[in-house]
């Protein structure tokens, strides 16, 4: 399977305003940076404003998820009717 295939970019949102437009300002380290939304100038950590996004994050999970199980089962079909393409007795539907 094609990991490259299920990479999304996912666009996070103010929870006040609904911008998508932020400003980075460095932290200490990645979990504590603070970011600010271009529009109404809300300020809040990365950790927040991912928190914020929650729900959005695993629904494009959840997809992933069901996209890469049908096509791990496609794969195995494949791989089952390589396996056993010469035989008389073994067939794979």
């Amino acid at each position: 399977m094609d990991a490259e295939k299920y990479t999304r970019k996912l666009a996070m949102v103010c929870p006040t305003c609904g911008g998508d437009q932020f400003q980075y300002e460095k932290g200490v380290d990645e979990t504590i940076q603070v970011v600010r939304c271009a529009c109404c100038e809300r300020e809040m950590t990365k950790d927040e404003l991912m928190r914020e996004n929650s729900e959005n994050i695993s629904a494009h999970m959840e997809e992933i998820g069901q996209e890469a199980l049908k096509d791990a089962a496609k794969e195995i079909k494949q791989m089952l009717k390589d396996a056993f393409k010469g035989s008389d007795f073994i067939k794979v539907k």
